[in-house]
C-alpha cells in the first residue's frame, strides 16, 4: 500500500529568527528561536527545544564518535508565535504592545 503524500506548503507559517511558544507535546510552553523551516514536511526546528540524543560512529581516525544532542523538529501545527506583548503564543501577533486585546486579565 502506497503511503499518502503531503503536499508542501506554498506559503511559511513562520520564518528564521522568529519567536514561537510550542502548544503540544512534552516541550508544551516553552518559548523558542526559529532555527530552520522546512517546507516539504510542515515541521520547523527550534534553537534548544525537543532536543534528542544521537549516536555517531568516527568514519576515520581523526574522527571522534560520541553521543550529540541536537534539535529534533516540531510540526507546525504544534508551535504558535510568541507576542512578547501578551507574554504567550497567540494566532495573531500584536501589532501595537499598548493596545494589546490579547492580554490575560
Amino acid at each position: 500500500m502506497k503511503r499518502a503524500q503531503i503536499k508542501p506548503l506554498s506559503k511559511a507559517p513562520f520564518k528564521k529568527g522568529d519567536q514561537v511558544q510550542v502548544t503540544a507535546g512534552k516541550a508544551k510552553g516553552q518559548v523558542g528561536e526559529v532555527l530552520r523551516v522546512d517546507l516539504a514536511r510542515h515541521t520547523v526546528v527550534v534553537k534548544d527545544i525537543n532536543t534528542v540524543k544521537r549516536h555517531s560512529k568516527p568514519r576515520s581516525q581523526n574522527d571522534a564518535g560520541g553521543i550529540i544532542t541536537m534539535e529534533a523538529p516540531i510540526h507546525t501545527s504544534n508551535v504558535l508565535p510568541y507576542c512578547e506583548a501578551c507574554s504567550r503564543g497567540v494566532r495573531k501577533v500584536c501589532e501595537k504592545p499598548a493596545s494589546c486585546k490579547n492580554k490575560k486579565k
